[in-house]
């Protein structure tokens, strides 16, 4: 596999039902590879962190973006919810710990 193919490709999360193993949808906007992922405590919402430094929440009834949070100077590592889903928590190689209203 060339490294150009693998690049264009893990830019996009790719969803998938978990029982089937059927392919449901693509959800593309990041510009760089995704790092994490993490599905709200309702499996409505799906928050999405990149070495793009952007942290983006997608809504999974429609499978589109619904918040793009550019706020980390680097790379975004790792993404989770609150236990109550109201605000996600992001970290990254910039080492700033942001918490957001989701």
């Amino acid at each position: 596999m060339s490294k150009q193919w693998y690049q264009r490709r893990v830019r996009a999360v790719k969803v998938w039902e978990g029982k089937t193993g059927k392919y449901i949808s693509t959800l593309r906007g990041h510009v760089k590879a995704v790092y994490q992922v993490s599905w709200s405590a309702d499996n409505k919402l799906l928050v999405s962190g990149s070495s793009d430094s952007t942290v983006k929440v997608w809504c999974m009834k429609t499978f589109t973006l619904l918040q793009d949070l550019p706020g980390h100077a680097d790379e975004v590592y790792t993404v989770d919810w609150s236990p109550c889903g109201s605000r996600v928590v992001s970290g990254g190689k910039d080492k700033v710990l942001k918490i957001w209203r989701s």
